[in-house]
């Protein structure tokens, strides 16, 4: 049988050089493509790929961002991000997302090919040992940050959810509030920790898991 492949790219040569690479072998049919976050989470659910292959730096977001929602709604599609860089930042992006596995883009073809095959396998591309030593260095030196003062004891349990990878409608769902009340949450908890991104704010609390965040819920008695 052959493998479904999505492909997210912002350069349309890009997306015809990959698919050109991944259809060469005949095993591998390309099912779609988008050139924006935007247009692939509306594309995605319609071909429900085997494995979407999502470049990292998007003009409307990022592939992370891609991965997590794609994620949470269609969990048979394994993710792999592209990234220019290889650090801890995007290692830790990624599991948060559940990506099956991040790929550099110097990769070489049949690297990639062999990449997507595991991938729609079922296969994990993180290697969890590394996967574990990047996390712990992380929380090692997590420290309570003065932006967490800001916060209220709801925005910290979304932020919380976030680091879990949740959708709004997830965490609506967890906590018994609508959408749009999500929605005002995290766009407040944002604005709080001076950032843009969603992602951004989960890699923080994923920083933070084993540290005053967790630790200050807990004392409540519940995450809200």
């Amino acid at each position: 049988m052959s493998i479904s492949v999505f492909l997210l790219d912002d350069h349309q040569v890009v997306r015809d050089g990959l698919r050109l690479l991944l259809e060469a072998d005949g095993d591998i049919v390309v099912v779609g493509d988008a050139g924006s976050a935007g247009e692939a989470l509306e594309r995605i659910p319609a071909v429900r790929p085997d494995v979407a292959v999502l470049d990292v730096q998007l003009p409307d977001g990022d592939g992370v961002e891609v991965c997590r929602e794609i994620r949470s709604s269609l969990p048979e599609v394994a993710c792999l991000i592209l990234t220019s860089f290889a650090d801890d930042e995007a290692l830790l992006a990624a599991v948060v997302a559940g990506a099956a596995g991040y790929v550099l883009k110097q990769i070489r073809g049949n690297d990639l090919v062999n990449a997507v095959r595991r991938a729609a396998a079922g296969e994990s591309l993180l290697d969890q040992q590394l996967v574990q030593r990047v996390v712990s260095r992380l929380r090692s030196g997590a420290q309570e940050d003065s932006r967490l003062a800001s916060l209220t004891p709801r925005e910290r349990s979304v932020l919380e959810l976030l680091a879990g990878g949740l959708t709004n409608r997830q965490i609506g769902e967890e906590m018994g509030v609508t959408e749009k009340t999500v929605k005002n949450y995290v766009s407040n908890v944002l604005t709080k920790l001076g950032m843009r991104r969603r992602t951004e704010a989960a890699v923080f609390a994923a920083r933070l898991a084993d540290s005053p965040l967790k630790a200050e819920n807990a004392q409540r008695g519940a995450r809200w």
